[in-house]
C-alpha cells in the first residue's frame, strides 16, 4: 500500500498532499465503490462538498471501511446558496447529518460569493473554535479576495483550493499565498482531462515510464501542492497514487510550467452566478 506524504498546515494539522476527489460521481454505490478502491490503495483524504450530492454516500464509506476515523482525513464545502453566517452554520450541520460524522478535517468556502464570504467565514471561523472542524479555508479565492477576508479574518486559511494545472499554473496566486502560510490544493488538475492529451507531458511520460498523468501529477507534487484528482475507475485511481517513486528533474518542471495558457475549465472566480 502507497505511503502518500503529509502536508503540513498552518495550524500544525497535517493532511495528505494527495487526495480522491469526488466531484461528479453519483451518490450511492458508485461513490462508495470509488472509495473503496481508494482506500485499499493507501488514499486517506476524500474531498467532497455540499452540492456533489454524495456526501451520504462518502459517509457511509467512511463507515463501511474500518478505517479508524482520525486515520481519514475529510474535507466538504459550503455551497454559495447556503453563505452568510446563520446559513452557513445551519449548513454544516446538515453535511454532517449526511455525512454521520462528529466533525470534518477542513470545512472550505465554495466560492467567494461577493457580499458573504466574510460572514461565511465568521461562521468557519466559530466552528473551527467549538472543535466541530478541524482546520478551516477557502476554494476558487483569487488574492483581492483574500486580501478582502484577511480585513475581518482572526483565523488565516489553512488551505486555498483552486483550479490548478499545467494550462493554469497560477503562479501570482500561488506565490501570495505561501507568504502568506497558505496550503494550496488544486482541483482539477489534470484540466479535467484535456492535458493528458499534451505532446509535450506524453513526452516526459515515454521519458520517465509513466503516463502524461502521473508526470502532471508529480508536478503538482513536487511544487508541494495538494493534489485530489477524481475518479471512479479502480485503474485511473491506482495510477494517479503510483507517483512516489520517481522525481521529475528541474529543466523538465520548468517544461511544464512553461505550458501555462492562463486556460481555465472552470469559471473565472469573479464571473460566476452559481446557485442550486
Amino acid at each position: 500500500m502507497t505511503e502518500i506524504p503529509q502536508a503540513k498546515l498552518n495550524n500544525g494539522i497535517t493532511m495528505p498532499q494527495l487526495g480522491l476527489g469526488v466531484f461528479a460521481i453519483p451518490d450511492g454505490k458508485e461513490v462508495r465503490e470509488a472509495i473503496k478502491i481508494a482506500f485499499n490503495e493507501g488514499y486517506r483524504s476524500i474531498d467532497t462538498a455540499t452540492v456533489y450530492g454524495n456526501e451520504k454516500g462518502v459517509g457511509q464509506a467512511i463507515e463501511e471501511s474500518n478505517i479508524p476515523r482520525e486515520e481519514i482525513f475529510l474535507t466538504t464545502k459550503v455551497w454559495n446558496n447556503d453563505q452568510g453566517y446563520d446559513a452557513t452554520l445551519k449548513a454544516f450541520q446538515q453535511s454532517m447529518d449526511r455525512l454521520g460524522v462528529d466533525y470534518v478535517d477542513l470545512y472550505l468556502i465554495h466560492w467567494p460569493v461577493k457580499g458573504k464570504y466574510n460572514d461565511t467565514w465568521k461562521a468557519l471561523e466559530k466552528l473551527y473554535h467549538d472543535g466541530r472542524v478541524r482546520s478551516i479555508g477557502v476554494s476558487n479565492f483569487k488574492v483581492h479576495h483574500l486580501e478582502a477576508l484577511f480585513k475581518t479574518a482572526k483565523v488565516a486559511p489553512a488551505v486555498n483550493q483552486i483550479e490548478l494545472h499545467p494550462y493554469l499554473v497560477q503562479k501570482e496566486l500561488r506565490d501570495f499565498c505561501a507568504q502568506h502560510d497558505i496550503k494550496i490544493e488544486a482541483w482539477s488538475p489534470l484540466g479535467r482531462g484535456a492535458v493528458l492529451g499534451d505532446p509535450t507531458l506524453i513526452q516526459l511520460g515515454q521519458k520517465y515510464g509513466k503516463s502524461a498523468a502521473q508526470v502532471t501529477l508529480r508536478w503538482h507534487i513536487q511544487y508541494g501542492i495538494i493534489t485530489i484528482p477524481k475518479s471512479s475507475r479502480a485503474e485511473r485511481i491506482k495510477e494517479n497514487i503510483s507517483i512516489f517513486d520517481f522525481d521529475l528533474e528541474q529543466g523538465d518542471m520548468d517544461i511544464i510550467d512553461g505550458l501555462n495558457r492562463n486556460h481555465r475549465i472552470g469559471p473565472d472566480p469573479d464571473n460566476f452566478s452559481f446557485s442550486l
